[in-house]
């Protein structure tokens, strides 16, 4: 990942006890010195692209499918707002097993973890109990239609309205694919505005004048060694 190289630098006394003097400094990255896209551009929908994440994809793979250098990777978690990739990257189908196993058990993977609504729609096909809502396994539902209430395998004009406990179990092992391909539906920045971005991401990196200022990719901090070592 280049992302860090884009970072200035900051010099800052050695705190290493074979030093030679007390003007020895340390150079390090600025990691305090951070970029994020402004909140309002997020919502610029002519800037990003919705982008799935397939099975197996990594940050530098879609880096290359998009801008044609893996070494964008970085660029890819910015636009998506992604900070901690094992966290907020989907894994891939083997290792979502591999995880769910690890979490629950060889057994427990198929444990039912909740149950959930099916659809029930009347017979003139309006929706009366949409899917996916959290219930419990013996949830029940009744409607009335044509000015009479029915419930579970109630008879309407001769038909049996099929709506026999209307849930299913959702298992463990559900649950955590479902959670992981949640994070599949990422926004990327559209290929035609990354060197735009680019130049404004090292402009913003740079430093202003100061009492600290060295150069624009350098400051250093006070010396505070009165005497030398």
């Amino acid at each position: 990942m280049t992302y860090f190289r884009e970072f200035p630098d900051i010099e800052y006394l050695s705190p290493l006890p074979h030093r030679t003097s007390s003007f020895d400094y340390v150079r390090a990255k600025n990691l305090f010195r951070r970029v994020k896209l402004r909140d309002d551009l997020q919502n610029v929908f002519t800037l990003y692209d919705k982008y799935i994440i397939n099975d197996g994809a990594r940050p530098d793979t879609v880096a290359e499918e998009l801008y044609g250098s893996a070494e964008y990777d970085w660029v890819v978690l910015v636009s998506a707002n992604i900070t901690r990739v094992r966290d907020q990257w989907p894994l891939s189908d083997r290792d979502i097993y591999r995880f769910s196993e690890e979490k629950y058990g060889i057994e427990g993977i198929n444990t039912i973890k909740f149950y959930e609504t099916t659809e029930v729609k009347d017979p003139d096909g309006k929706i009366i109990l949409p899917a996916g809502k959290v219930v419990d396994s013996n949830f029940k539902i009744s409607y009335s239609y044509d000015g009479k209430v029915y419930t579970n395998d109630s008879i309407i004009s001769g038909a049996t309205v099929l709506i026999n406990n209307p849930v299913v179990g959702i298992t463990n092992y559900e649950y955590e694919v479902r959670k992981n391909n949640d994070k599949r539906l990422i926004s990327v920045l559209r290929p035609q505005y990354l060197q735009q971005y680019l130049n404004d991401f090292r402009r913003e990196m740079h430093y202003s004048k100061s009492s600290q200022y060295v150069d624009n990719k350098l400051i250093r901090t006070e010396n505070t060694r009165n005497t030398s070592p």
